[in-house]
């Protein structure tokens, strides 16, 4: 378990890195919609799909960003988070999943070692960290909060609302609503005695 310190210090990626695998993607409009149901059963399938595919390379896995929380209205994209030994063998997990449909787009060095495969259909992010990373934590806490405090629920909801008309791409929606999402997460560390 990393050391709180590790867990509440937001860790920007390095701006001078090319994150990009295959180059950026294109343009695409955030759109927000309300809460499906169905997303955690979606979710279960493609869980399911990874485990199976991965087997025991599969360390923890987890339903993370909007989608997984109840009622929050979000875009129409399963987030997850998969903890492998060491995401820079990249050789251990993603051919397994470009069989599955997935393509690698995103190798952040800088951040955690993070590595990210999107699913085109349905539309997936597959956010791959080491074990016991300080993000995948995070994400896990954010949700959890998300889930049993109702007005951050809407202030968040509200933050993602208020950041669409900025256009741009999905980074640029992302920074427009990360002062609310730094100021939930100050008051869920500073609840769990981390701060």
């Amino acid at each position: 378990m990393p050391a709180f310190e590790e867990i509440t210090r937001h860790h920007d990626p390095d701006p001078s890195e090319n994150l990009w695998v295959v180059g950026p993607p294109p343009p695409e409009t955030v759109t927000i919609v309300p809460y499906n149901p169905e997303w955690p059963r979606r979710y279960d399938t493609l869980s399911a799909g990874i485990r199976t595919a991965l087997g025991d390379a599969v360390l923890g896995i987890e339903h993370v960003g909007s989608t997984s929380v109840e009622g929050l209205a979000a875009k129409d994209v399963i987030d997850i988070d998969l903890s492998v030994a060491d995401p820079r063998d990249e050789d251990a997990y993603v051919p397994a999943l470009e069989r599955l449909g997935y393509v690698l787009t995103v190798r952040e060095p800088s951040f955690h070692e993070h590595r990210c495969l999107r699913l085109a259909e349905p539309r997936a992010n597959l956010h791959v960290f080491g074990p016991d990373c300080p993000e995948t934590i995070r994400q896990c806490m954010f949700r959890d909060w998300l889930r049993t405090h109702p007005e951050d629920l809407a202030r968040y909801e509200d933050a993602k609302r208020a950041a669409i008309p900025g256009g741009g791409n999905v980074m640029d929606y992302n920074a427009r609503k990360q002062e609310v999402i730094r100021e939930i997460y100050d008051r869920l560390f500073r609840a769990a005695g981390m701060l």
